[in-house]
């Protein structure tokens, strides 16, 4: 599978560990524009993957039957190009693809911002069911999940703050993509994540005001870590596009010198 990777490395020292930042449903490896450059600023060697069907990477025949499972696969390939083994940042889906990935390999360490709740995303389907019910009926007949964010306005209440300037917001939009349909029924009850497999350490936080998964969805996945999440005020579902996002960076970067990653 040819998988587009966005790269940026430091122009000084290098820090020891990499990273490797893994999208959400309907994303690329666009959406870390910011993560990447500023990481690389901080001597991290800083990459992004576009999961198959997504951004520049092969787009399978039948997308809409594309598992979880092809997406650990899709990170796997990306791993094993690495010189190093990286840290994993994993967004949303992305999130949930980190963890499956984790169940049967390990990393210096791990980041999920804004998962794929531990109990699956029942509550976020039915709460888009209630407020767009056309789309939502539309998604399930098609087997696409496009029209769930076809318009900017559903984009912006899905992933962005209110006030995100409309040109920025229809920048990002432009960029949406489809997403498989089989990878939405893994997320709701085929293939969910398992902790007790995983014996990375792993930093969980997520957003005050995010519409997807909300900040007791983000404190049970993260009681199933034996941790509290960290939450971030005024922001919304992506957190790596906020206007407040070097917040986040900064305390993944935190975290990361005391686990002794960033020397």
């Amino acid at each position: 599978m040819k998988l587009e990777i966005l790269s940026q490395n430091p122009e000084g020292a290098l820090k020891k560990t990499p990273m490797l930042f893994v999208h959400g449903a309907w994303h690329g490896a666009w959406c870390w524009e910011n993560f990447l450059a500023y990481f690389a600023e901080k001597g991290y060697p800083a990459y992004a993957v576009s999961l198959r069907g997504h951004g520049n990477s092969d787009r399978p025949p039948r997308f809409s039957w594309t598992r979880i499972a092809d997406y650990v696969a899709d990170v796997a390939q990306v791993v094993e190009q690495l010189p190093d083994t990286p840290v994993l940042v994993g967004h949303s889906m992305g999130g949930m693809v980190v963890q499956k990935y984790l169940e049967d390999h390990a990393a210096p360490a791990a980041v999920l911002l804004a998962p794929v709740p531990i109990k699956g995303v029942l509550r976020t389907t039915l709460r888009i069911a209630r407020r767009h019910p056309i789309p939502f009926v539309k998604a399930n007949l098609t087997w696409r999940l496009y029209p769930l964010i076809h318009r900017p306005d559903l984009a912006r209440e899905a992933f962005f703050s209110d006030d995100m300037p409309d040109d920025v917001l229809q920048k990002y939009h432009r960029q949406l993509q489809d997403e498989s349909y089989l990878a939405f029924m893994d997320m709701l009850v085929f293939n969910r994540a398992n902790p007790r497999k995983i014996k990375t350490d792993i930093l969980l936080l997520g957003a005050e005001n995010d519409t997807i998964f909300h900040v007791d969805e983000m404190e049970q996945t993260a009681a199933a870590y034996d941790q509290k999440p960290g939450i971030f005020d005024d922001m919304a579902h992506d957190m790596m596009l906020e206007k407040n996002w070097q917040a986040v960076a900064d305390r993944m970067i935190a975290w990361l010198d005391e686990k002794g990653l960033g020397e």
